[in-house]
């Protein structure tokens, strides 16, 4: 029995009466073609079992469709793919890379070693990089941006650097953070979180901003320059409560987590939120809602903020132009401070 032949792009074509390279671009839903033609022809690539050959494309373009996304994790933290946040952009990334014809392979800054650019992209596991987090040091990022390679940072985006960077407005969001306590009646105000971590490190301004504006002195000796997780979190303030007593009103966290497992600390000791301390968190993950009490937090864009990630990132491609950018950030209040609104 003869075997029936596989059919190609150009019989593909043939039979749709078009080029192959109209062909192909309806196959890959390109907007450049008409709706119409985009789907008779892939009507008929369907009818025909007609499949794109994924590797033989990739060696004829030397482009793989794939986008790495690295998740900058600073050297010994226990912060992993785990926590919310990371989860909650990786998500929203995926779902503009898919979009874009774009699929995203996960990674961590550990994984890759030191040369990005060599493992991902001269190997061909990847078109392009996305980096969430600047980290403390952004040498790794810096080194794959100088070697040419396509890449987009999240984290903020008022960093002098030659590569775009898209991020909140974290000044602005330690300082909303601080102002809200304040004005809530909080006059002794833990900023718990590591002010050498880019990103912190601008919420760390926005919080003596808002100390300064109020007339209220900045005491470094409530500043706790902790790990992004819950647990360092929850340590601190059964440390700090423990050795020195209830030596602050009000706490503005770098994360959700972090303000979950402060929470988790001064509950277990009997302190009433916001009765006796008020806490704001950082990011808006689905858990600050559902925590007894709901936590007021600063909320980030991170869908429109993955949607300009992948954007800056195709401009690369195309050799266009490309800058940071801000997205917005909001206060959220909720029950674990004095409302003030």
């Amino acid at each position: 029995m003869r075997k029936e032949s596989k059919l190609t792009l150009a019989g593909l074509a043939e039979l749709a009466g078009v080029s192959t390279s109209t062909a192909s671009r309806a196959l890959k839903d390109n907007p450049l073609i008409k709706k119409e033609t985009r789907a008779r022809i892939q009507a008929l690539a369907k009818a025909h079992n007609y499949s794109v050959n994924a590797a033989a494309s990739r060696l004829r373009t030397q482009k793989t469709n794939v986008i790495a996304v690295i998740l900058n994790l600073i050297e010994h933290t226990e912060q992993s793919i785990t926590d919310p946040f990371l989860l909650k952009v990786v998500g929203e990334l995926n779902q503009a890379l898919n979009a874009k014809g774009y699929e995203l392979l996960l990674s961590n800054s550990f994984m890759a070693t030191d040369d990005w650019a060599n493992y991902f992209i001269s190997s061909q596991r990847a078109d392009g990089l996305i980096v969430v987090g600047q980290g403390k040091s952004t040498d790794k990022i810096d080194a794959a941006a100088r070697s040419g390679v396509p890449l987009v940072v999240w984290g903020d985006p008022t960093t002098q650097s030659s590569y775009p960077i898209v991020g909140g407005d974290n000044r602005f969001g330690g300082y909303v953070a601080t102002r809200h306590l304040i004005a809530g009646g909080c006059s002794r105000i833990v900023f718990l979180g590591d002010p050498e971590h880019a990103e912190m490190s601008e919420r760390h301004a926005g919080y003596k901003k808002a100390h300064a504006e109020a007339g209220l002195s900045f005491n470094a000796a409530l500043t706790f320059p902790i790990d992004i997780t819950s647990t360092a979190a929850y340590n601190c303030i059964n440390h700090v409560v423990r050795e020195k007593g209830l030596i602050f009103d009000g706490i503005v966290a770098v994360s959700d987590m972090v303000a979950l497992g402060a929470l988790k600390a001064l509950k277990e000791r009997y302190v009433g939120i916001p009765a006796d301390v008020s806490i704001v968190g950082y990011d808006d993950i689905a858990l600050a809602e559902l925590m007894h009490p709901s936590l007021t937090t600063v909320r980030q864009n991170t869908k429109l903020a993955a949607e300009k990630m992948v954007e800056q990132l195709i401009c690369q491609f195309n050799s266009e132009e490309t800058c940071s950018q801000v997205v917005e950030i909001a206060l959220i209040e909720r029950r674990s401070s004095h409302p003030t609104s």
